[in-house]
């Protein structure tokens, strides 16, 4: 759907779910909360003008791998998308950037699991998922394996951050936590203070590194966002992960239902 205020802004929805929105005039242009806030992730995952071997599972419209290429020079990308007919859409009617040097951009039609196992040994920098199948993160995206995957693939220094969805117990999320513990040693969480006290089912974006997270620099951004977030991390991460264990791929399922309405769009 066009953006009537942007002339070549659109809105990409998956049944009734809005799932992506560009604007192939200035891709620094976000109008999803999550989005901006992984956005600000790739903005502190390295000095500013230094490339990023990127990797994202779940390309949709190529929002950030289009805000990378703006914002960086030279980052080279890999985005797995397993929705073929996505992806068709897409390159048809949102066309990459040209231009001499290109978008960096690489597209591959296949599974997220099956990529990540077959990508080589710390060969990225930083791991951007945001897979969802309709309003769920698949369950084989779900597990401790999985979460052992993409530490193979990310070099020592290396970020992981993943869009997820949970509300109050937090039991989905608590799990991913747990999973995630176990491979890295820093872990944060990034959502709004309301989905946080579980008021509300909402998007948190889960960080895991090895070295330690820019969470200073990543507090100020999101707090100056239109819709302000925290960085949960430390002891009270700690304190939200108690008690639950790692979800092994014969155990795992996928994210829970949102509530209805919750992400629709009118």
């Amino acid at each position: 759907m066009p953006d009537v205020d942007r002339p070549r802004a659109w809105l990409l929805t998956v049944d009734g779910a809005p799932q992506s929105y560009v604007d192939l005039d200035d891709p620094t242009h976000l109008e999803f909360e999550y989005v901006r806030r992984l956005a600000h992730v790739l903005d502190e995952a390295a000095a500013p003008g230094q490339p990023l071997d990127a990797l994202h599972l779940g390309g949709g419209a190529l929002t950030l791998p289009r805000y990378l290429a703006a914002t960086r020079p030279r980052p080279r990308q890999h985005v797995i998308e397993a929705d073929r007919g996505l992806l068709a859409l897409v390159t048809e009617h949102l066309p990459l950037p040209d231009g001499p040097d290109g978008s960096g951009i690489e597209v591959h039609a296949q599974d997220a699991r099956a990529a990540l196992e077959e990508a080589p040994e710390d060969s990225a920098d930083i791991i951007v998922a945001d897979v969802f199948g309709g309003s769920r993160v698949p369950a084989h995206l779900t597990s401790v394996e999985y979460a052992q995957a993409a530490a193979r693939v990310l070099r020592p220094r290396g970020l992981y951050a993943a869009n997820l969805a949970d509300g109050a117990p937090f039991d989905f999320l608590r799990g991913q936590l747990a999973n995630f513990a176990t491979v890295f040693t820093h872990l944060a969480l990034i959502a709004e203070p309301s989905v946080l006290r579980g008021r509300r089912f909402g998007n948190a974006v889960l960080l895991a590194s090895r070295t330690e997270l820019p969470l200073a620099a990543l507090a100020r951004r999101v707090a100056g966002d239109a819709f302000p977030a925290r960085v949960e991390h430390g002891a009270a991460l700690r304190r939200m992960i108690a008690g639950a264990l790692p979800v092994r791929d014969a155990d795992a399922v996928p994210s829970p239902e949102p509530p209805s309405g919750a992400f629709s769009v009118g």
